[in-house]
């Protein structure tokens, strides 16, 4: 006999500033207001506008837990949903490491739903750590669409600037930042200096 779970797994990815967390905190509410107990996470490496705030870039705010990806925070992520939680939201989630996935799956089923948000493209327009395998497992996937600040068209990409050029692809893949090293951008204008491919002929 097939064992069934009332679990659920929604992912909401996307660009920079194409109101992933706004849409986290949204949903949290409702939770709220169906009178689900709702526990909210964040990263701990995202302190932008708040260490203990999932904050949106419009202002919007929530407390949340600040955990660390190693295993020491996961294990604090694992211990802290207890029986009594309903509705898990994590927010950030390309920053943790692998190891949530698993914990994650775990969650939901025990009958958790869990909602997280996060980049599903680095600054590159790779995919960004574990969110492509969060994707394929999702319940439920929302993909939101940014502005493009250059043509104003639908934007997927996170253009990163360092003193206002575009970022270099050898940089470090994470810059935790906002408006000032980051904007969205569409396929056609957003741009990346490459490395360029090496010929062994």
């Amino acid at each position: 006999m097939t064992q069934t779970f009332s679990g659920k797994l929604e992912v909401i990815c996307g660009s920079m500033f194409s109101g992933k967390s706004e849409e986290l905190m949204q949903r949290l509410r409702r939770a709220e207001y169906a009178k689900k107990n709702v526990v909210a996470v964040k990263h701990a490496i995202d302190k932008r506008k708040s260490f203990s705030c999932i904050v949106s870039h419009n202002g919007v705010q929530r407390e949340a837990f600040p955990i660390d990806s190693c295993e020491e925070g996961l294990q604090t992520l694992e211990k802290m949903i207890g029986d009594s939680v309903d509705v898990v939201g994590i927010d950030e989630i390309q920053f943790f490491q692998e190891g949530v996935v698993p914990i994650i799956q775990q969650m939901v089923e025990n009958g958790k739903r869990v909602i997280v948000a996060g980049l599903d493209l680095d600054f590159r327009c790779e995919p960004f750590g574990n969110v492509p395998m969060l994707m394929a497992i999702a319940d439920e996937l929302t993909k939101l669409r940014a502005i493009c600040v250059v043509c104003g068209n639908d934007a997927n990409f996170s253009q990163r600037l360092i003193n206002g050029k575009p970022a270099n692809y050898d940089d470090p893949t994470i810059l935790v930042g906002g408006e000032e090293c980051y904007e969205a951008r569409c396929r056609q204008c957003y741009c990346i200096d490459k490395k360029p491919v090496l010929s062994f002929a």
